[in-house]
């Protein structure tokens, strides 16, 4: 009977996985076809038109998509640094320093978390217009760097928890041996909290990877252009849309986000285990 349960549960969990996966079968069927082809109920096509991607890497007038992929690349690491340097020092002061209001700033940070983005856009980007940071990448540096960006109180949290997780006896003993705050931080806290910094460090990549929203707000020239905003350019109101050039780009552009996480998957596993039940 549990051999009965158990192929049976394979078999459910096979089929749940073929209909979730579907949607991705499909567009990778359809970023090989044209556009005459988009209508055909078939999955693939008969022939395999693999020139939409060699074609859509370069469509882009005067730019090839290994400009847009740099620009991401450039945007996020300096996200990625800014974030964890920021969120870690700042989860470091709530769960190891002992300061005046102390629990009331943590509420306030936990309150920040129930604050809708579309609150502070608008003030957000005239205080950035007028510091003329608009069509840089600045935008997204400073509020990361000042644990205030996409994610950044939630980043705090956990790193919070993780932290309050590590004994107190091993700064007792780093104090003893004459090292300060910052030498505990740098020397204790952060190799020990590895498996919370990469989850923050995956979550800010995939957050800031599929912020097109924000790139879109602050972003106007085509040479800083990130693979998000290259594939609005696909969509002509005066022309035909090529959909396979433009599916075959997006299909490439998940490709860093989907391998990133299964590189850092174990990491991430243990850092949101870590968090949720050693805090």
């Amino acid at each position: 009977m549990t051999a009965q349960r158990k192929g049976l549960t394979h078999l459910v969990l096979l089929v749940s996985s073929i209909i979730m996966m579907y949607p991705v079968f499909w567009w990778l069927g359809a970023s090989l076809k044209t556009n005459d082809e988009m209508r055909s109920p078939n999955l693939f096509p008969s022939t395999f038109h693999w020139s939409n991607y060699t074609e859509g890497w370069v469509s882009v007038p005067n730019y090839h998509f290994s400009v847009f992929y740099m620009n991401n690349l450039q945007l996020i690491a300096g996200v990625l640094f800014t974030s964890i340097v920021s969120c870690s020092l700042v989860a470091f002061a709530f769960a190891r320093l002992d300061f005046p209001l102390r629990k009331l700033w943590f509420g306030i940070l936990l309150v920040t978390l129930m604050l809708p983005t579309q609150v502070t856009i608008v003030p957000q980007y005239v205080l950035f217009s007028k510091f003329n940071w608009i069509n840089t990448y600045l935008p997204f540096y400073v509020p990361h760097l000042l644990a205030g960006g996409v994610g950044g109180p939630f980043f705090i949290y956990l790193l919070v928890q993780f932290i309050r997780s590590i004994p107190r006896e091993l700064d007792e003993s780093a104090k003893i041996d004459g090292a300060s705050w910052f030498g505990i931080y740098w020397r204790i806290i952060i190799p020990l909290t590895k498996p919370a910094l990469v989850t923050v460090a995956i979550y800010c990549f995939l957050w800031n990877w599929d912020d097109f929203f924000g790139q879109l707000l602050y972003i106007n020239s085509v040479d800083k252009y990130t693979v998000n905003l290259a594939l609005k350019l696909f969509i002509d109101s005066a022309g035909t849309v090529p959909w396979g050039q433009m599916l075959a780009m997006s299909l490439l552009s998940v490709v860093p986000a989907v391998v990133i996480f299964f590189i850092a998957q174990k990491h991430f596993v243990e850092g949101i285990a870590s968090g949720a039940l050693k805090g």
